[in-house]
């Protein structure tokens, strides 16, 4: 008899663990809390580096990192920035929600997926456009359209912007429109 009750309540408290585990991941107050505190850190992260970053020489050697651009450059980013926070917020909300469907949820987790590849590509399209030898440029890719608006001292020409267009053809992918602006450099 003793031990018929031990396993009834070891098997109680082991069922009311496993409840109680599975109440903490599925909870969607946690999810959206725990999202937004890491895209608060990623964001936090991305301003230090834009504030230290600079242009060095040591020893000969050249090291280039992101070097803050204009007061509009910067105003642009932070737009561009914003937007895609409100969406990423607006996605984590409807994924959050209970009552959506599998396949709703897979592609709600898929727009989040392409937002977010969509910000690592443009990143990574400044640098390689600052790498060129301008001294700063923005890049906002929207859908099937991309716009790359290039600070520069020198002057601009067809040659220049057809090898900008190239590169982000290379590493987004084929686009239907790019549009490349030059700014002048003050």
């Amino acid at each position: 008899m003793l031990l018929k009750k031990q396993t009834v309540w070891l098997l109680t408290m082991l069922s009311l663990v496993v409840v109680l585990s599975v109440y903490y991941i599925t909870s969607p107050e946690q999810k959206s809390n725990d999202l937004a505190a890491v895209q608060q850190n990623a964001k936090d992260q991305m301003d230090q580096k834009q504030a230290n970053s600079k242009t060095e020489a040591k020893g000969g050697k050249t090291i280039v990192s992101t070097v803050a651009g204009d007061d509009a450059f910067e105003e642009l980013r932070m737009k561009l920035d914003d937007l895609r926070s409100q969406m990423q917020e607006d996605l984590t909300t409807q994924l959050a929600s209970t009552n959506l469907p599998a396949d709703e949820r897979s592609k709600v987790k898929d727009q989040m997926d392409r937002l977010n590849q969509t910000a690592q590509k443009e990143e990574i399209l400044e640098t390689l456009i600052r790498t060129m030898g301008y001294e700063d440029a923005l890049v906002r890719a929207d859908g099937e359209q991309v716009r790359v608006t290039v600070k520069s001292k020198k002057k601009p020409s067809a040659s220049e912007a057809n090898k900008i267009i190239q590169q982000v053809k290379k590493e987004i992918g084929e686009t239907n429109y790019v549009a490349v602006e030059f700014q002048p450099s003050k």
